[in-house]
C-alpha cells in the first residue's frame, strides 16, 4: 500500500520539508521522493561566523509557510497543489498525506521547537500520526537517496557501520537492522564541521567554513603543516587539540600579535589530518565489527576531498565500492528527505506521538 510522508525538519539553521511516496514489499522497502524544499540562513549567520540561535528561532518562523508551500506544491506528480483560495478549508490538502515526520533531537532547542510545534498543529488538525525522527537517523537515511526513485533492502546490508559528520556531530553508529542504532564512537569536544568552521576564524576566511578551507586547500600543500590527530588509540574522535594548534600556527598567544603563515598549506594540511583521523576511526571500527556496508553522511560529508579518500581508501581494501553508500552532495547536509524516510519505516508504529526534542538515538 503507498504512503505519503511529510517530513519537517528545522534542527539548526535550515528549514526544510519534503514529501515521499512509500511502499514496501517482502524485500525492499521503495521511495519516490516527491519534493525536497530547503530555506537556507547562511548569510544570516555569515557576519556571526557561526550560527546565532535566536536569529536561527526566526528566521525558521519566517520560513515554515513558504517551505510547506513548496513541499505541497511544487510537485504535479503528487497530486497536492497548494492553493491560497482553500487556505482555511484544506490546509493544502494535507488530509492526503498519512503521516507527519519531525526532526524531535539533538540541534538547538529553539530550532527544533519551530518545527516540532508546526508538525503538532498540522497532526492534530488533520488527525495525522506524529512520527518523531532523530537527527542522525535522517542523516543516515539520507545516504540511500541517490535517484528520485529508489530501493532500500530490508535485509543484505547489515550490520551498516555509519560515520555521520556535520557541524554538530561526529559519531559512528552501527546498525544491525533498520531503525536499530549503537553509537560505537563519537566526539568528546567539537565535531569535525564544528572545527572547519572554528579554522576558518582563526584564519580569517569566513563562514561556513567546510567550503571555504575546501576550496582554498584546492592549492595549498597538505603536507606542510604537521598537525595532531586526537586519541589515535580510542573510538571516540577529539578536535580540540587541532583548533588549538591550528591556532598556535596563526597567532603568538602570549602577544597576540599575528603570525606569518601560508593560508593556502595550512587550510590543506588542517583538511587533510580531519580526513586522515575520521578514516583511521572508521578503519578500525570496521576492523571490529565487521560490517557488510558503511554509510558517510552528514554535512561534512559533501566534502570532496573526504568523498574521493573516503571511497578510495575502504573500497580498496575493506568493502566492495557498490556497498560504500554516501548521499548526494545537496542531500549530505540538513534536509528532510532522510526524515521522511525513517519516518516511513517507523510509520506502522507511529500513533499521535508528541515529539520530545531531547530525543536521542
Amino acid at each position: 500500500m503507498s504512503k505519503l510522508i511529510l517530513a519537517i525538519e528545522s534542527s539548526c539553521d535550515e528549514t526544510a520539508m519534503s514529501l515521499i511516496r512509500s511502499e514496501e514489499d517482502a524485500d525492499y522497502f521503495q521511495i519516490e521522493v516527491l519534493s525536497n524544499a530547503v530555506a537556507s540562513q547562511i548569510d544570516i549567520h555569515k557576519k556571526w561566523g557561526g550560527v546565532f540561535p535566536e536569529l536561527a528561532s526566526r528566521a525558521h518562523l519566517e520560513a515554515m509557510i513558504p517551505v510547506l508551500e513548496e513541499a505541497m506544491g511544487s510537485n504535479q506528480q503528487s497530486g497536492i497543489r497548494y492553493q491560497p483560495e482553500k487556505l482555511k478549508t484544506e490546509s493544502w490538502q494535507l488530509t492526503a498525506v498519512d503521516a507527519i515526520a519531525v526532526t524531535a533531537g539533538p540541534g538547538l532547542v529553539g530550532s527544533l521547537l519551530m518545527g516540532v510545534e508546526t508538525a503538532n498543529i498540522l497532526a492534530n488538525l488533520h488527525k495525522k500520526p506524529l512520527i518523531p525522527v532523530n537527527h542522525l537517523e535522517g542523516h543516515i537515511y539520507a545516504a540511500f537517496a541517490k535517484q528520485n526513485k529508489f530501493n532500500i533492502p530490508k535485509s543484505d546490508i547489515f550490520p551498516i557501520l555509519a560515520l555521520v559528520v556535520s557541524g554538530g556531530h561526529t559519531s559512528l553508529i552501527l546498525m544491525k537492522d533498520h531503525l536499530k542504532y549503537e553509537v560505537v564512537g563519537q566526539t568528546i569536544d567539537d565535531a569535525a564541521g564544528e572545527a572547519f568552521d572554528k579554522v576558518s576564524k582563526l584564519m580569517e576566511l569566513g563562514y561556513p567554513g567546510g567550503p571555504i578551507i575546501e576550496k582554498l586547500a584546492q592549492s595549498g600543500n597538505e603536507n606542510a603543516y604537521k598537525l595532531p590527530i586526537g586519541i589515535k588509540d580510542q573510538a571516540d574522535f577529539s578536535f580540540s587539540g587541532l583548533k588549538t594548534a591550528v591556532l598556535y600556527l596563526t597567532k603568538d598567544v602570549r602577544t597576540g600579535e599575528k603570525i606569518e603563515y601560508n593560508k593556502a598549506d595550512l587550510a590543506a594540511s588542517f583538511q587533510k589530518i580531519v580526513v586522515d583521523t575520521l578514516i583511521l576511526k572508521t578503519k578500525k571500527a570496521i576492523d571490529k565489527y565487521n560490517p557488510s556496508s558503511v554509510i558517510l553522511s552528514g554535512g561534512v560529508s559533501a566534502n570532496s576531498y573526504l568523498r574521493k579518500r573516503f571511497s578510495r581508501e575502504l573500497a580498496s581494501k575493506f568493502l566492495p565500492e557498490e556497498m560504500i553508500i554516501i548521499p548526494p552532495k545537496n542531500l549530505s547536509t540538513d534536509n528532510a528527505v532522510g526524515i521522511a524516510i525513517a519516518g516511513a519505516l517507523k510509520q506502522d508504529s507511529a500513533n499521535f506521538v508528541v515529539a520530545d526534542p531531547n530525543l536521542k538515538i
